[in-house]
């Protein structure tokens, strides 16, 4: 398997790079060798044969340089959506829509995968983010600190949150999926904090060269921890809506 990363000294702000180490982790313990490269800005990314793009959170100014680097590359980026999932996760996935306004009224044209448009706002909202997604059953724990409004997004990746703010207000859809382009507000470790969003990815990677995902090996330390950890965050956020 091969794992880009784009821009990770400038888009991790929140430890995204631990997503790629635990889902070479666990595509390793398949039997499956992974080539995780990582593309640092001015330089042109080799996208070609990849089985998964993936991009974090940045600062607003760090997301405008990112957009700055990588829209050269958009053309490619988009032959490798053909073949392989792309995913963007915080204010990346702002970058995937057709443009991006920041809170001084500077319009900048995004890469264009989704007709949606962001708008920043001075208001910025952190909060805790319980989600629901018809991909698979267990809902997505995870936590969101965005200031923005993402308006226009016709296939949201989450169809609800049952706590956050979504892409246009509070407890809304949220994120954006298309093919094989996907994108979330959430920030972080997403893919360690939520198991079944691991493993979905997974299988979306072999689905996409036309193979069977093999069975996750019983009695993985690091997969027990990590089931653990989302049942007790998901009790504790649940607790709070009650």
């Amino acid at each position: 398997m091969k794992l880009v990363h784009l821009y990770p000294q400038a888009m991790s702000l929140y430890g995204e790079y631990a997503n790629l180490a635990l889902l070479t982790r666990l595509l390793e313990s398949l039997g499956e060798p992974v080539e995780l490269t990582a593309a640092a800005p001015g330089e042109t990314p080799d996208l070609s044969g990849a089985d998964l793009i993936y991009m974090g959170a940045g600062t607003e100014r760090t997301q405008k340089a990112a957009l700055t680097w990588l829209t050269p590359h958009r053309q490619a980026l988009g032959e490798a959506a053909e073949r392989g999932l792309v995913l963007f996760t915080g204010n990346a996935m702002e970058l995937l829509g057709a443009s991006v306004t920041d809170k001084e009224g500077t319009l900048y044209e995004g890469l264009g995968f989704g007709s949606f448009a962001t708008v920043e706002t001075d208001k910025r909202m952190p909060h805790d983010v319980i989600a629901r997604t018809s991909l698979f059953e267990a809902p997505v724990v995870g936590f969101m600190n965005k200031c923005s409004v993402t308006s226009g997004v016709d296939n949201p990746l989450f169809t609800a949150l049952d706590m956050g703010t979504g892409n246009e207000g509070d407890k809304g859809p949220e994120g954006f999926y298309q093919g094989n382009v996907m994108g979330t507000h959430i920030t972080g470790p997403v893919l360690v904090k939520n198991p079944a969003f691991l493993t979905w990815v997974a299988g979306k990677l072999y689905k996409n060269r036309g193979e069977s995902m093999p069975p996750v090996p019983a009695g993985q330390p690091w997969m027990d921890m990590a089931r653990r950890a989302y049942q007790v965050t998901l009790e504790e956020l649940s607790a709070l809506l009650r």
